[in-house]
């Protein structure tokens, strides 16, 4: 295996040559090319693959059904599929028993343990492991729509800007989401690309709602789309989202704040209001010690 991959022996034939020109278009071409991304080491994956699939698959009924996953990949803006995401897990999950046990082992080494406490170990960092990768997905996914939600009244204005200045809809789309940058106008843009290979301007942005899951945004897709059905102007209903936007950003920062309350309060009760005690008193416990 490793004398083929030698570039000079793994010479590349004329499948692969021409897969990549015709990816778009073969169903052939991309399995070839997704084959060759995934698998490095064909009689490795041969061999352990149909183990790795059939527990992926386990993992997926533990953990719920992949449209979630999906979901939560497609809000993260990570391209990872849900095979390959549960695969990583099960690695780091692997990486976590053999770390666990690690751990066991220098522990009974120094000190006695039970048996029960060493596989005790071996199994939290496994779930531990195991989880790790799905939490981190879900922080990357709750930042990322926060950013969009921060972003969309600033886009509402700019759209609402080059409507009255005379363009259309998707021009003006186009515009912000060339000249913009952010999450949300990334999103744009492959609304703008998605346009561009053929589909409507109206069943993309539903896309788009339906698959990022965000209130602020499917609120102003559903208006945008009935408005371009009905003939409405434009320029109102944007700049009636923008307000609504900025007023559901005051809500959660004011619901919010309300949350962190008594979290707030732990640095005065914990930290400030002692230091202040020990600021007041100990002057006077000094000059009583000097007195004696």
């Amino acid at each position: 295996m490793l004398i083929t991959l030698v570039p000079r022996l793994n010479r590349p034939r004329l499948l692969g040559r021409v897969a990549p020109y015709v990816v778009d278009v073969s169903p052939g071409a991309r399995d070839l090319l997704d084959w060759r991304a995934r698998d490095p080491l064909p009689v490795l994956t041969a061999t352990v693959g149909p183990a790795v699939a059939t527990i992926t698959a386990l993992l997926a009924g533990i953990r719920g059904a992949d449209d979630q996953l999906a979901a939560r990949l497609r809000q993260a803006g990570d391209a990872t599929e849900t095979r390959r995401f549960r695969a990583r897990q099960l690695m780091w999950a692997l990486l976590g028993v053999g770390g666990g046990g690690a751990l066991a082992v220098t522990w009974s080494l120094f000190a006695p343990a039970p048996l029960a406490l060493q596989l005790l170990i071996v199994v939290v960092s496994g779930a531990i492991a195991f989880l790790a990768p799905e939490w981190l997905l879900q922080f990357r996914a709750r930042g990322r729509l926060r950013r969009m939600t921060e972003e969309l009244p600033t886009l509402l204005e700019f759209l609402t800007l080059s409507l009255s200045a005379g363009e259309g809809i998707f021009d003006a789309v186009r515009r912000v989401s060339r000249l913009s940058s952010g999450e949300l106008a990334s999103e744009l843009r492959g609304v703008v690309g998605d346009v561009a290979a053929g589909i409507p301007f109206a069943t993309s942005l539903t896309t788009l709602g339906r698959d990022l899951r965000l209130d602020p945004l499917s609120r102003l897709i559903d208006q945008l789309t009935a408005a371009l059905d009905r003939g409405s102007p434009l320029v109102d209903v944007l700049r009636a989202q923008a307000q609504d936007c900025r007023d559901h950003a005051k809500r959660e920062l004011i619901e919010s704040a309300g949350r962190k309350e008594i979290a707030m309060l732990l640095p005065l009760v914990f930290l400030i209001l002692p230091t202040t005690i020990v600021i007041a008193i100990y002057p006077g416990i000094a000059v009583l010690r000097l007195a004696v």
